[in-house]
């Protein structure tokens, strides 16, 4: 199902919630009273891509048993680390 097909009753919030909860305990970045913050945007907005990319290709996820990619079609494979930075 792509984006094109939501609609107002299909959001939920909860999804998102666990998304930023998951986000904040993955990413010592959102934690509070850490030393692992960005001084530089760019910095912040790399370790984001490489957060969501590793979390959607690499990471399989014990509700699907594949990553997210492999659910959507996007790849047949779940992606090394050396895939994903190559």
């Amino acid at each position: 199902m792509g984006l094109c097909h939501l609609t107002a009753s299909r959001i939920c919030t909860s999804h998102v919630e666990r998304q930023n909860l998951t986000m904040r305990m993955q990413i010592r970045r959102f934690t509070r009273l850490t030393n692992g913050f960005s001084k530089k945007f760019e910095n912040h907005w790399a370790a984001l891509a490489l957060y969501f990319a590793y979390y959607n290709f690499c990471r399989i996820h014990s509700s699907i048993r594949v990553t997210p990619a492999m659910e959507a079609k996007i790849t047949d494979h779940v992606w090394d680390l050396a895939e994903l930075l190559g």
